[in-house]
């Protein structure tokens, strides 16, 4: 196992053209986070999971995100950067969707449920950019939090969030709860020690 910090220094040291989708899948392989390295960056809020930026260069973005028992994100896509994910602490589940039909005028959309995979300290995972419209959920019957480590590249801070109930779609901007380790103002924030 790597601590963090070795883990985001061997991330920015990947020379831009080997960046790829199994260039980054075989470091995140290779170099599991030790979770008790991550406590910096382990705040939890009771309403929402929380992104807590860890790196942030021209080429990518890595941020923990951190899941409390029970938290789903919204269905979501990435705006066509590359994201691969990894557990540093627990495990989550993926669930995909297939754009069946779009109208970006009236920004109405239909979607249907895919394929949906775990991820879990020995699998790390890459949205898919064929189809990469997704969320990810902390089940309860997991019975753990789980923090994921995020790579996103290029990095972004507008995303597209869909309702599949009402059939519609629109950007959301993505906010940090903390920052390089600091906790932003306007949250109910908990930080955890992770072991």
């Amino acid at each position: 196992m790597v601590t963090i910090d070795d883990f985001a220094a061997g991330l920015a040291a990947i020379p831009p053209e080997q960046f790829t989708h199994e260039g980054v899948l075989e470091y995140l392989r290779a170099n599991p986070v030790d979770p008790a390295t991550l406590n910096p960056y382990a705040w939890f809020c009771g309403e929402k999971y929380t992104r807590n930026l860890i790196l942030r260069t021209p080429l990518f973005q890595l941020i923990a995100i951190c899941w409390e028992v029970g938290q789903v994100s919204s269905i979501h896509n990435h705006r066509g950067q590359r994201c691969w994910m990894a557990i540093a602490y627990g495990k989550v589940q993926v669930q995909n969707f297939r754009l069946v039909q779009c109208d970006p005028a009236a920004q109405t959309c239909e979607l249907e449920p895919t394929s949906r995979y775990l991820i879990d300290a020995s699998t790390p995972g890459e949205v898919d950019p064929e189809e990469p419209i997704h969320l990810v959920a902390n089940p309860a019957a997991f019975g753990s939090r789980a923090v994921t480590l995020h790579i996103y590249s290029l990095p972004f801070d507008v995303c597209e969030v869909y309702d599949m109930k009402n059939k519609r779609y629109a950007d959301v901007k993505l906010t940090n709860a903390s920052e390089f380790g600091v906790a932003m103002p306007g949250f109910n924030l908990e930080q955890a020690a992770l072991s």
